[in-house]
């Protein structure tokens, strides 16, 4: 029997779905690459933003199509849209077998072994505590890089900013105990693993669950976890997404600087640059509160290099809200940065605003960013020509196959011509030539 699964979305639906496959390869299920091949198909969804839901219900809708060629087809949902709706498109949808939640992946090879013997369909629903059975599950079929791998650590997040679904359909922070997570990885690295990409809501939160932020002089969970993870044979990078910047203690900044396996790239989501947008989006930390963080992390680490989120159009802000996120960004000089132009989603406080902000303003207000983005990027990235850089190795680029690329240690792409020699999850070294405000080309050394 074979399977097919669709992710939308984040990395964490991607482990997920990474999970869910390696469970139902476990139960003696195939992987396959097309729908049509596929005794099974699942759509790992995300609500995120009310577009990705509606690409997903289309999505869904068309698979109508697959079931009426083979009836015997079984059509499941999982993920954030599956925890929030799936009890409505049990309902409304006729040919959707079943819908699990966000806990509920390990439930179903037993949901799928149901349905094959008795067509009856399922939903599950429940909550469920961080070390959910499968969690820890990974496919070393080939289908995952044999040298990096997603982690998750925690579930769930308690900061209800008011423009975000996901506290209200992935749950509240729930940490999984240290010593599971250490144990996965260790599991991980006796595999060929020496990347490790820690995924949570808020993973800078790790142990501190629904707690309010720290003091700045406070130890910190998630820096014990990082020295924890480091001090394993094989392990030579560890990434990590997405932190919140009110769990930034001195103890994390400082492992995070002085520990050379923690990579010296840090996604830290601002959001707005205004204090008082801020405020409205429930982030409890302030313009000069984030600028210390990134301050103190550049005194110690030089290179360090930063990503961040933003939305613009958020309600109520003006266009001094605006230029105050546009000199913030500046100001910091991200490598990349996710900018949305805000919409609001049914359920979160944001959406009882008025959404004051006309569309075209707010097209406006991203196309300036990302302007800005790419002018950065592209000086930042002219000033590392002639430098020498450590790079893993991914493989073939998408774009020309005669050169490969990979990450540097602040997570820039690096192309370059293969010597026949080196191979994916090699480390390489590379002299920079030319550069491109998103790409750095080079030679092998």
């Amino acid at each position: 029997m074979n399977f097919y699964i669709k992710t939308y979305g984040c990395q964490m639906n991607v482990r997920d779905s990474n999970s869910a496959a390696a469970l139902l390869i476990e139960h003696g299920w195939s992987p396959v690459e097309t729908e049509e091949a596929a005794d099974l198909i699942i759509l790992n969804t995300c609500s995120v933003r009310d577009q990705a839901e509606r690409k997903e219900i289309g999505k869904l809708g068309f698979l109508g199509k697959l079931k009426r060629v083979n009836p015997s087809l079984i059509i499941g949902i999982m993920g954030c849209m599956a925890q929030s709706r799936g009890e409505e498109l049990l309902n409304r949808v006729k040919h959707l077998d079943f819908a699990i939640g966000t806990d509920r992946i390990h439930k179903i090879p037993e949901i799928v072994d149901a349905i094959r013997k008795e067509r009856i369909k399922h939903g599950s629903f429940e909550r469920a505590g961080a070390d959910t059975p499968g969690i820890d599950a990974h496919r070393f079929d080939g289908a995952e890089s044999p040298f990096s791998a997603f982690v998750s650590i925690m579930r769930g997040c308690s900061r209800y900013c008011s423009y975000c679904i996901v506290p209200f359909v992935r749950g509240p922070e729930r940490s999984r105990s240290m010593s599971s997570i250490v144990d996965e990885c260790k599991m991980l690295a006796d595999h060929g693993v020496t990347e490790i990409f820690l995924l949570g809501q808020n993973v800078s939160a790790f142990g501190w669950d629904n707690m309010a932020p720290p003091k700045d002089d406070a130890t910190s969970p998630f820096a014990d976890l990082l020295n924890a993870i480091s001090a394993i044979d094989g392990v030579r990078r560890i990434r990590f997404t997405s932190p919140h910047p009110a769990y930034f203690s001195q103890s994390l900044i400082d492992t995070i600087a002085r520990n050379d396996k923690v990579c010296k790239c840090i996604h830290l989501p601002l959001q707005s640059g205004s204090d008082r947008v801020l405020k409205l989006m429930n982030r409890p930390y302030d313009s000069a509160h984030y600028r210390s963080i990134v301050n103190r992390l550049v005194a110690q680490a030089p290179e360090i290099a930063f990503t961040t989120d933003v939305i613009v159009g958020f309600p109520t802000e003006t266009d001094e809200d605006f230029n105050m996120t546009r000199d913030l960004m500046n100001e910091v000089g991200y490598d990349n940065a996710y900018i949305f132009k805000y919409s609001p989603r049914k359920g979160t406080r944001s959406s009882r605003m008025d959404d004051d902000v006309p569309q075209e303003v707010k097209e406006e207000r991203n196309q300036i960013l990302l302007a800005d983005l790419e002018k950065r990027a592209e000086s930042a990235h002219a000033h590392l020509s002639g430098r020498i850089f450590e790079i893993l190795v991914e493989g073939p680029s998408k774009r020309n196959s005669a050169r490969w690329m990979g990450k540097t240690d602040t997570f820039r792409q690096a192309v370059f011509t293969p010597d026949g020699i080196v191979k994916p999850g090699d480390y390489v070294r590379v002299k920079i030539g030319r550069t491109t405000p998103t790409t750095l080309y080079g030679e092998l050394l």
